[in-house]
């Protein structure tokens, strides 16, 4: 067997076992996804009335809570920034990432210091190798995120909004996810989570057609309610987040593993067309050796009779 072809089989050898790898992922990732598609259906709804609960409270009184009240001159936000902890998932990270940094842009513009966190391995390894300060990160659940995780995540984001700007704390918090729109559209999106815009939303309310809220008589004040709505607006926001976030990467992984092994199927066949041709033309040149060969022998052996 000739070199050429020997290096075309085993170039063939080694996109097949290459092609049986991502083979395998695309199909772990597409149960994945459907999995995680469920879990952002069951989050939505207690997020939404969550949500309808703080604007209740927030346009049924005055008080002023970080919650509902924007400062007069923010200074500080924090940037919640949701990655994955793998890769293999097309421009899925790059492109929370280059949002994350408009965003941050966008905020320094506007004369504010901002705080970076961040959830997930890919994310965290970008700004570590631009050496950009980060203050806390999570990582290890991306895949799969629970309530648990969110609430772990919240906590010192929490901590920062209640806390005066003097002392370390944030005017605003906000977050960057990936939103799962279907298997073939992810987007990344920048929201701010605190202060909640009670104008936006009741804008958001009227257009799905909700009806108006009622009035309401708080015990013991408005401020406790709100007090108490705090911490689990902020967890069921971000866990709603983490679940977009991760439906979109599998979703990402499934079609990024589908063109890499429709890719090495293409590569097959052209290696084998290749290692084909090859072999005919060792057939070719070995045939016009023996033809060659006899022709001299009969050429010497007519000599040899005169």
């Amino acid at each position: 067997m000739g070199a050429q072809l020997r290096v075309y089989k085993r170039r063939i050898r080694s996109v097949t076992a290459t092609k049986k790898i991502t083979k395998a992922m695309e199909m772990i990732a597409a149960s994945r996804v459907v999995k995680a598609q469920r879990k952002v259906r069951a989050s939505a709804p207690y997020a939404t009335e969550l949500t309808r609960a703080v604007t209740a409270v927030g346009t049924g009184s005055n008080t002023k809570h970080p919650l509902t009240t924007e400062a007069e001159t923010p200074t500080r936000s924090a940037v919640l920034l949701l990655t994955s902890d793998r890769g293999l998932a097309g421009a899925f990270n790059s492109n929370a990432i280059k949002a994350a940094e408009l965003l941050t842009a966008r905020l320094e513009a506007e004369g504010k210091e901002v705080d970076t966190y961040i959830v997930g391995r890919r994310g965290l390894a970008h700004y570590h190798f631009r050496e950009r300060k980060v203050v806390e990160s999570w990582t290890g659940f991306t895949d799969e995120p629970s309530y648990a995780d969110a609430k772990k995540v919240a906590a010192p984001l929490i901590e920062a909004i209640e806390t005066e700007t003097a002392d370390g704390g944030v005017d605003e918090l906000h977050i960057v996810y990936t939103e799962f729109v279907s298997m073939m559209t992810q987007t990344a999106l920048g929201d701010r989570l605190l202060p909640l815009s009670l104008d936006e939303v009741a804008e958001e309310g009227a257009a799905k057609g909700d009806e108006i809220l009622p009035l309401y008589d708080f015990e013991p004040s408005a401020e406790d309610v709100l007090d108490a709505l705090l911490p689990r607006y902020v967890e069921s926001r971000i866990y709603n987040a983490l679940l977009q976030s991760a439906a979109s990467k599998h979703a990402a992984t499934r079609r990024a593993m589908k063109s890499a092994t429709d890719n090495a199927g293409e590569l097959i066949n052209t290696l084998s067309r290749l290692a084909n041709a090859a072999r005919q033309a060792e057939i070719t040149q070995e045939i016009s050796e023996i033809v060659g060969g006899a022709s001299a022998l009969a050429d010497a052996t007519a000599g040899s009779d005169r």
